[in-house]
């Protein structure tokens, strides 16, 4: 019985590396389309992150002593030295440090006209990481504070970097609506600005949004991470004028 068991853990390692070896094949041998400049122009766009300055220098050598203590730069800064940390500064970190690590190993292949399309979720603000349940706690316990640094920083940069994003959709900042769209008014250039005003209706169960094309396209059954609606001036003000309605009608 252990010889067929080894046998098999064998055979499944076996699959695993030509199913690898067929990945990475079928990229060099440019199976996958390649996405155009403008398309992978916007790919980054939409990855950036802001960076706060408050305290930036002191907190990026409080990460780096994390990475040699532990060789591992996503283990989480000890509570005496966290707590030790003025509000201002926990928000620098938490804004540029996850502090919990889940691996994905899926090679995804890259987005067609990524700079057409409004998706219905954020990318991932920290790769292969996210906050841990003390940043996210954070987040949401000091949300007037997180939202009026975030408002202050983006009022100097003229963007709202994705980690900013997250953080507003993790905390249900929902009172940011018309901060938001007055920013993307000023150049109709992010769209995952859009996706946010989204998420705040989907999180909050907003009826005439959950009942709606859009929705079952970018969160139904058959959607998945990728999914998305066609930005066009039409898809653009219906997004915004929903937002609007939903945030006049707060309790």
């Amino acid at each position: 019985m252990k010889i067929q068991t080894v046998k098999c853990c064998r055979s499944s390692i076996f699959f695993l590396f030509l199913l690898l070896s067929f990945s990475l094949f079928a990229q060099e041998e440019g199976t996958w389309r390649q996405a155009s400049p403008s398309s992978q122009a916007y790919h980054e766009y939409r990855l950036k992150n802001t960076i706060p300055p408050y305290g930036l220098v002191k907190i990026k050598a409080l990460i780096a002593q994390i990475k040699d203590a532990d060789d591992d730069s996503k283990s989480p800064l000890n509570q005496k030295a966290y707590l030790a940390l003025p509000l201002n500064e926990k928000f620098t970190y938490h804004m540029i440090h996850a502090e919990s690590y889940s691996q994905n190993c899926d090679v995804v292949p890259p987005i067609i006209d990524e700079d057409k399309k409004i998706f219905g979720i954020l990318p991932d603000a920290f790769n292969e990481s996210s906050w841990s349940e003390r940043q996210a706690n954070f987040l949401k316990s000091q949300k007037d504070a997180v939202v009026s640094l975030i408002k202050e920083s983006v009022n100097r940069s003229k963007r709202v970097g994705l980690n900013y994003k997250t953080a507003l959709v993790e905390m249900n900042a929902t009172e940011t609506i018309p901060f938001l769209i007055e920013l993307y008014n000023r150049d109709h250039k992010d769209f995952d600005i859009l996706t946010v005003l989204m998420l705040f209706m989907k999180n909050n169960e907003y009826k005439p949004f959950m009942i709606s094309t859009s929705f079952v396209k970018l969160y139904g059954d058959k959607s998945d991470a990728q999914s998305f609606i066609n930005y066009n001036k039409a898809n653009e003000e219906l997004i915004i004028s929903r937002a609007i309605a939903f945030y006049n009608g707060r309790k």
